[in-house]
């Protein structure tokens, strides 16, 4: 989940890295969402941050946060929860 704020929108630095990945891993692995963290309370936390934040989610439990737009990070990350 890319957890944006209003003010900045979703991070679309990241869309072509997460295309590429979803593409190769197929689309029943892997799922991509973004999620405006002023509007859902469950994600007050990440409000006030000026950098992207990633959340990373299996079987409904959060199992990893990747702060700001490192691809390389981003891609060791989603490979891993696979």
């Amino acid at each position: 989940v890319d957890a944006f704020q209003a003010w900045c929108g979703p991070c679309k630095t990241v869309v072509d890295l997460f295309r590429k990945i979803r593409n190769e891993v197929g689309r029943d692995f892997l799922h991509f969402a973004v999620a405006e963290v002023d509007s859902i309370d469950a994600l007050e936390e990440y409000r006030g941050k000026c950098e992207p934040v990633f959340l990373f989610y299996t079987g409904g439990q959060l199992v990893a946060v990747v702060r700001g737009a490192n691809a390389p990070l981003l891609q060791k990350t989603i490979l891993e929860q696979l």
